[in-house]
């Protein structure tokens, strides 16, 4: 298993919008979010592609990519991902190439092959419906735009070719676990909304992992929800704007984030609150202490490589008081290691 002093800890941010504030406001947080999350030593700061999601301000994800790390210095900033099926593999390796040649060795691109959206929005962003079967070979050609050009190349990433863009793979099955470690690439498991298949996927991905020129053992990431306060009764309060958020969109009906309530039974079903908990099982969420417990064990079940954290708190303070307490901890397990 890997050490906890070798671990990094890193942020996932949806770029939440709460009921009550604005676009403008939410992508402001998400840039305040960042400064913070680089004060406090995490070590990249990933944004996620989603469409037609009222509460989620990240849809131009590499606008939102390029305005975070210019408004930062040393935190590696990327994707979490990018939906590869939505977009053309060269258009994709010239923004992340135009990203990295402003902001050399700090941007990631992390690929999903999930559209992150509808039917209707699929058929909107002008993609095929098929393009969802193609992602592995999209993920290929993207690795070939990126690298240098041969003379007669007709077509050239132009920027793109021969910049250092690690390419990471993102999945929520065994799918990207196998993909992953049939190219040789670092893997992120999203169990903070998918956690059915969280132990399969990394016992495939590391079974079947073959070194490549980007990586030479198995890299996992696994990213949990966080929602980290002083007691864990208030997290647990703050924590039922994700419950809210999460049984919106199962009831299709998704729309800004809520404000927390006292008693989360009171507009959810017990069906639904087993329903949306279970998504939760890998979360931590709770008092210093109990958060700490929850990630030694997640890190002992998993021996993941790096630790990233969701967390989709309400109010913004709040939401960095969170990740204060998460890098607290986080230095308190390096010591304890």
């Amino acid at each position: 298993m890997t050490q906890s002093a070798d671990i990094p800890f890193s942020v996932l941010d949806l770029s939440p919008v709460p009921q009550g504030t604005t676009v403008s406001k939410a992508l402001a947080n998400t840039l305040d979010l960042a400064r913070h999350a680089e004060s406090l030593g995490f070590h990249r700061y990933w944004l996620a592609e989603h469409h037609n999601m009222p509460g989620i301000a990240s849809a131009a994800t590499t606008v939102v990519i390029g305005h975070v790390a210019a408004g930062t210095s040393k935190i590696r900033v990327g994707s979490g991902g990018i939906m590869l099926p939505n977009h053309a593999p060269l258009m994709i390796a010239e923004a992340f190439g135009t990203l990295a040649a402003l902001h050399p060795g700090r941007i990631d691109l992390g690929l999903g092959r999930a559209p992150g959206t509808d039917q209707a929005t699929i058929r909107a962003l002008r993609r095929y419906a098929g393009s969802v079967d193609r992602f592995a070979e999209d993920v290929v050609e993207l690795q070939h735009w990126f690298k240098p050009a041969t003379e007669d190349q007709a077509v050239r990433a132009i920027p793109g070719e021969g910049q250092d863009v690690p390419l990471w793979l993102l999945g929520s099955s065994t799918y990207g676990a196998q993909l992953a470690a049939a190219l040789g690439l670092p893997y992120a498991f999203a169990a903070h909304f998918a956690p059915e298949q969280l132990m399969q996927a990394v016992e495939v991905y590391r079974r079947g992992f073959r070194p490549s020129a980007q990586l030479d053992k198995p890299y996992f990431m696994i990213c949990i929800g966080v929602c980290a306060a002083d007691t864990d009764e208030e997290a647990q309060r703050l924590h039922t704007s994700t419950q809210q958020q999460f049984l919106a969109l199962r009831r299709g009906n998704p729309g800004l984030l809520p404000p927390p309530v006292d008693d989360i039974t009171a507009i959810a079903s017990p069906a639904e609150l087993a329903g949306v908990n279970n998504t939760f099982r890998y979360s931590a969420i709770g008092s210093p202490t109990t958060v700490a417990a929850k990630l030694r064990a997640v890190i002992e079940a998993t021996g993941a490589d790096e630790v990233m954290a969701a967390s989709q708190i309400h109010d913004h303070a709040a939401r960095l008081r969170s990740y204060e307490i998460l890098a607290t901890l986080r230095d308190e397990l390096r010591k304890a290691a």
